[in-house]
């Protein structure tokens, strides 16, 4: 078969270009790709944003929120159902999942199908953010390119960290956060040689966004009142507000994902969505889209501008009523964002959490000087730091939250703050959640991997797979001359006893019967299910390798049955497991 030019390209590079300069040159142009594709999905959404808000009219509630939300979601639901016919929610999760697996494919459709959907989503007025489909976007342009230059699976992995780097250096200006997310987030066990593809996809994709739409930050922030060390206590108070604020940001959204999933049709979903997500964003306005014009409006001190075309209008400058507001805000996002996945559309929860780490930073200064407490809390630079508090609590990442807002803000002179605030935030989360919402979803599922090597090891060993089949079955009505002939014949000292519908209904070892079993007066005086034991436990073939060594030392036992409900399906040993833990870890330490 003739070879086309793409062959030739490939065996050129075999003999003059070495894999660590392709590696490079690949980063590079994953940084490129990842810059054009968040430089397309914001202009699409700024488009539709004003496609849309063009036809609002001022006052204090405009009738246009009940239905563009709807329009948005059916528009990018039936996308997704009819043109990709695939799930793409759940972006960052999905990379994780990838990632768990050690396979670090992510299907080709995710280089351009997030940013179609998302834009539809957010710009109708989805109460989500556009990050998560940019970083599958550009976790999916990384994992795809590898697979055209035919890389390994340890180089796929790698890629795909670039083009997560990418992505959020993209979407934010912030090649540090880039860098940082990807580490703290996504890969585990990197190299220091490792990190210069992800600087150099992070650093490209910075520098291609500030030539696409310049240099300005994301936020307009100007630092007035400096950090002093009097208000350090302040900063650990609003700590543990957002760690809190991030608890309930992550239990509210399992709950109400789980409800979502509850419902049998995808129509049900869409209408019960749509509803809720509409009915919220008309009372309370700022749930409307990603919501940076809040945070912009917090962040420069206008907060009563937020209540514009609600009915909390007339009572702005009401101080009681105001904080009321900014109450209702916080509680009800995670309902309008649950509602927008839930029904079908497409978004992340970058956006979502700086927006109520914004208004919840705003939020406690406003309380302390109202009670006086300390009057002279700067409301605007607790609202910065209640940003990078809610992100890092609820992606479990204080150094991504840190420098995120740094970098999205200019607020370089507040770093202190924002530290004691997002460590604080993540050392009150962890108290009470040990993942992150993106990684809780495949950790009930006993599919997450961790910076942990032996728990990954643990993760990658599966039940089904350690099981032996080798133990000589017992029924319970065998008289002891039969178990006698069949010990004769068997190589293990452990026999399952399963009745004619192959349940497990008990064991007989050989110390059970060993004073006995030479008597031959007693052979036919004693039967199977008068000489047969329970077993120290019952390890279920869907139980993780977590849950199996746990049941081993909590019965010191060394082998244990496995069953599929009720059915018997064999032994699992500690040898095997460790054995097939050794293999595992050498593979580990191969890569």
């Amino acid at each position: 078969m003739k070879e086309n030019w793409f062959d030739r390209l490939l065996l050129w590079r075999e003999h003059n270009v070495s894999e660590r300069q392709l590696v490079l040159f690949l980063s590079f142009l994953v940084g490129i790709f990842c810059a054009c594709a968040a430089f397309v999905l914001k202009s699409i959404i700024e488009y539709l944003h004003h496609l849309v808000n063009s036809q609002f009219a001022d006052g204090n509630l405009n009738y246009l929120y009940l239905a563009t939300p709807i329009i948005g979601i059916f528009i990018a639901s039936s996308f997704v159902r009819y043109i990709v016919k695939d799930d793409i929610s759940h972006g960052v999760t999905k990379i994780l999942y990838a990632i768990s697996q050690r396979k670090a494919r992510i299907k080709k459709h995710n280089m351009w199908s997030s940013i179609v959907a998302s834009s539809v989503t957010i710009g109708f007025g989805g109460s989500v953010g556009a990050e998560a489909p940019i970083v599958l976007t550009g976790s999916a342009i990384g994992s795809n390119l590898g697979k055209l230059f035919r890389m390994d699976h340890k180089t796929l992995m790698l890629l795909v960290g670039c083009g997560a780097s990418g992505a959020v250096a993209g979407i934010f200006k912030a090649p540090i956060t880039g860098v940082i997310f990807t580490l703290e987030v996504l890969l585990m066990d990197l190299t220091m040689s490792s990190i210069v593809p992800l600087l150099i996809s992070a650093v490209t994709a910075s520098v291609f966004t500030h030539i696409f739409s310049g240099s300005e930050f994301m936020f307009g922030f100007s630092l007035t009142d400096p950090f002093t060390p009097s208000r350090a206590p302040y900063y650990i108070v609003l700590g543990v507000v957002c760690g809190f604020v991030s608890l309930y940001f992550t239990r509210g959204m399992l709950m109400l994902e789980s409800f979502f999933k509850s419902l049998d049709s995808p129509y049900k979903k869409m209408l019960v969505g749509g509803c809720m997500l509409s009915v919220l964003i008309f009372f309370i306005p700022p749930l409307y889209g990603e919501g940076y014009d809040t945070i912009g409006s917090l962040l420069n001190g206008d907060v009563e501008k937020i209540t514009q075309n609600s009915a909390f209008y007339p009572f702005r400058e009401n101080g009681v009523m105001l904080l009321l507001f900014l109450f209702l805000v916080i509680f009800f996002k995670i309902f309008a964002s649950a509602a927008t996945n839930g029904s079908g559309g497409t978004g992340g929860i970058f956006a979502p959490s700086l927006f109520m780490g914004c208004v919840a930073g705003y939020m406690t200064a406003f309380v302390i000087n109202i009670f006086k407490v300390n009057n002279s809390l700067p409301e605007k630079n607790f609202a910065l730091a209640g940003m990078a508090g809610v992100m890092a609590g609820v992606m479990h990442a204080p150094l991504t939250g840190t420098f995120l807002i740094a970098e999205l803000t200019g607020g370089y002179g507040l770093f202190v703050s924002l530290m004691i605030t997002a460590t604080v935030s993540y050392i009150t989360i962890l108290a009470f959640e040990p993942h992150s919402l993106y990684a809780m979803r495949l950790a009930q599922k006993g599919e997450l991997l961790t910076h942990n090597k032996d728990k990954n090891v643990l993760t990658l060993l599966k039940t089904e797979n350690v099981v032996e089949t080798d133990f000589l079955t017992m029924s319970p009505d065998m008289n002891l001359a039969e178990v006698v002939t069949l010990i004769a014949t068997s190589k293990r000292n452990i026999f399952p006893v399963v009745n004619e519908d192959k349940y497990l209904v008990g064991i007989l070892t050989l110390d059970e019967i060993r004073n006995i079993m030479f008597r031959h007066e007693l052979y036919d005086r004693f039967y199977v299910e008068d000489l047969m034991i329970a077993p120290p436990g019952l390890v279920s073939i869907e139980d993780s390798m977590e849950d199996v060594m746990k049941m081993f030392e909590d019965t010191k036992a060394w082998n244990l049955p496995v069953v599929d409900g009720k059915v018997y399906k064999g032994f699992v040993s500690k040898s095997k497991i460790f054995n097939s833990y050794r293999d595992i870890l050498k593979k580990f330490s191969d890569e």
